[in-house]
């Protein structure tokens, strides 16, 4: 009787261990599942998508999504990465960067039920949710900046290739630095490569010898070979993206705060509410927190020159 007892409280404890993995795998299971496919340069680029993963790590670690990401140079191309992705089941599917539009709608064209975000282009497939920033906000707030602090009155913009997103960037830095002082020098290269530091510390080195005095960079992790060259040279610089103060702490006056981090953090929101997010074209700026300004460091800012900072980014928000 005493066996009988035993066994039957062993086949119920085990019924209920049973029950209670089934249960654990169900929500793990119900979580939102984020897939993404990160910009060409991939993780370690100290800026676009370090800040994009850093996004979903929060989103992970704060709301208990789970993702799923590929590299270009583990995939091979990015048509591949995103089906990958799409194999996996993924309640969203992001494409960081306008490089990756053409593979991402090839792949959201065989898979019109599957959700789909590009970052930093604009797609009318019906199943792709676009979502572009206001570069030029952040770009024009970091010109006034540039054209604040420059001792020389020359200063300079690389670009990581010559394209109309990256265009953005420099004509905002133009405009910005131009509405404080109009005869100002804007020295302007385009790198033609977002992965190489070795080259943006060359391109750098050319704009100091030529007396630019402030550097900003849309380049990826070739700006922050720029960013090292200006502390090297003892000349002020911007950072782009993120806070990248912390690579050149001597030189770094501000950074043009591009936050793909907040919307990956949104998107995760949404997806939690609605399991599903917002359709169309979505631009973020300054209003948005998808654009902004990281601290002033290193130069001594008079309390009027901090003001007038503040003064255009209040403008720029109310005008957009």
């Amino acid at each position: 009787m005493k066996k009988i007892a035993s066994m039957l409280g062993f086949i119920f404890i085990f019924m209920i261990a049973g029950c209670s993995q089934e249960e654990a795998a169900s929500k793990v299971d119900e979580k939102v599942k984020v897939g993404i496919m990160l910009s060409d340069v991939g993780l370690g680029d100290q800026s676009f998508s370090d800040s994009a993963f850093n996004g979903l790590i929060k989103a992970r670690d704060e709301l208990g999504i789970r993702f799923d990401y590929r590299e270009l140079k583990d995939s091979g191309t990015y048509e591949k990465g995103l089906t990958e992705l799409v194999e996996e089941d993924h309640d969203i599917i992001v494409g960081l960067g306008y490089m990756v539009q053409e593979e991402l709608e090839k792949v959201a064209q065989k898979y019109p039920d599957q959700q789909f975000v590009l970052i930093d282009a604009i797609s009318e497939l019906k199943n792709v949710t676009s979502i572009t920033f206001k570069e030029d906000q952040g770009s024009y707030l970091v010109g006034v900046v540039a054209a604040l602090t420059t001792q020389t009155n020359k200063i300079g913009f690389i670009g990581g290739d010559d394209v109309p997103l990256i265009n953005k960037f420099e004509e905002g830095f133009i405009e910005g630095a131009t509405s404080i002082n109009p005869s100002i020098q804007v020295d302007v290269t385009y790198a033609g490569d977002f992965g190489n530091d070795q080259l943006g510390a060359k391109l750098a080195r050319e704009m100091i010898q030529n007396d630019v005095d402030v550097l900003y960079a849309a380049a990826g992790f070739t700006g922050v070979g720029m960013l090292k060259e200006a502390q090297a040279n003892k000349v002020l610089a911007i950072g782009v993206d993120s806070d990248q103060y912390f690579y050149a702490e001597k030189a770094v006056v501000t950074s043009m705060l591009k936050n793909v981090d907040v919307a990956m953090y949104q998107l995760a929101e949404q997806l939690i509410k609605n399991r599903k997010v917002q359709s169309g074209h979505i631009e973020l700026g300054i209003e948005d927190d998808g654009i902004g300004l990281a601290p002033l460091r290193v130069f001594p800012f008079s309390k009027e020159q901090q003001d007038i900072i503040e003064e255009w980014k209040t403008k720029l928000s109310t005008d957009s």
